[in-house]
């Protein structure tokens, strides 16, 4: 079996890629697996200052899913790059960093410091994010604002791939792709997480102290799987799908419709090891589908 994929410029042993803000930095799950058999690591959000994050309770359970309004606590980009890069096995591994800002000059400012890292194989760029200079909208909700941020971090990249995050949370998503690959975006990502809210009937308040968070889980998959139908219809460039992959069937399913790799996020909570299964599960899963590389399985869907 031959796992390997390409794609905007990156060689990955397989296509299993860890989420951001569901393993860490890697380092915490290294008691769980080797981290050199996954194809790559998102590692959790980055800013440019250290971020404490939003107030408890932010992760709530629910039917298939989970909620969480976690706020991109992290030590700050300066803190990654001193103490957490050069303990990952990036020679091996691809790292791609999650960058988060609340505008488009900081978006490029974080990818400056970023862009000269050796240990970093590619930029994802969060446009779920609030876009303080708009009136809090988030960015991936206005295609024009997702082409300016791109175009930022892509002047600042110096020839490291940018993959765009794209938000469900719009009328049309394959319209967000389109303004990502028009500002220049070397791939997208897809699913970030639904907006959901949870409530307590006994004492009447909402379950998150932010109200609202991000849904995710297997209760997501059947929305991101048409998501990444239609972007991968819509786009030129490679797209990476993300939300409910909880096995290496649920993997393909993904490439089957067009991804070029996926992410794994919840899954890792129902199981920290849950990542390292699906490398050892594929190539049994592959033979299920008829394939001896992920190639010729990517994009195949026969449509009625």
């Amino acid at each position: 079996m031959d796992l390997r994929v390409e794609f905007a410029g990156l060689v990955l042993k397989n296509p299993i890629i860890t989420a951001s803000g569901t393993f860490g930095f890697g380092l915490e799950f290294m008691n769980f697996g080797d981290l050199k058999r996954l194809g790559g690591i998102v590692v959790k959000g980055l800013s440019l200052k250290p971020r404490e994050g939003n107030p408890m309770p932010r992760i709530v359970e629910t039917p298939c899913g989970m909620l969480n309004a976690i706020g991109i606590q992290n030590p700050g980009v300066e803190a990654f790059v001193r103490d957490k890069l050069p303990l990952l096995p990036w020679r091996e591994t691809a790292i791609i960093a999650n960058l988060y800002a609340c505008s488009a000059q900081e978006f490029g400012d974080l990818t400056g410091v970023l862009a000269g890292e050796e240990g970093v194989a590619a930029l994802e760029v969060n446009v779920s994010c609030p876009n303080v200079q708009s009136g809090g909208a988030a960015f991936g909700q206005d295609p024009a604002q997702i082409t300016k941020v791109t175009e930022e971090v892509k002047k600042r990249a110096v020839g490291k791939p940018v993959i765009v995050k794209l938000s469900p949370n719009v009328t049309d998503i394959a319209l967000c792709a389109r303004a990502a690959e028009a500002g220049g975006a070397d791939a997208v990502s897809l699913i970030n997480t639904l907006l959901g809210m949870a409530v307590d009937i006994r004492t009447r308040k909402p379950r998150l102290a932010n109200v609202v968070g991000g849904l995710s889980g297997p209760a997501i998959k059947p929305v991101a799987l048409r998501c990444v139908h239609q972007v991968c219809r819509a786009v030129k460039i490679p797209v990476i799908g993300i939300g409910g992959i909880v096995s290496a069937e649920d993997a393909l399913e993904f490439i089957l419709v067009g991804a070029s790799a996926v992410q794994v996020g919840t899954a890792n909570f129902i199981r920290p090891d849950m990542a390292f299964r699906m490398v050892d599960d594929l190539p049994r899963t592959m033979l299920k589908a008829r394939a001896q590389t992920i190639a010729e399985l990517k994009g195949s869907l026969e449509l009625p």
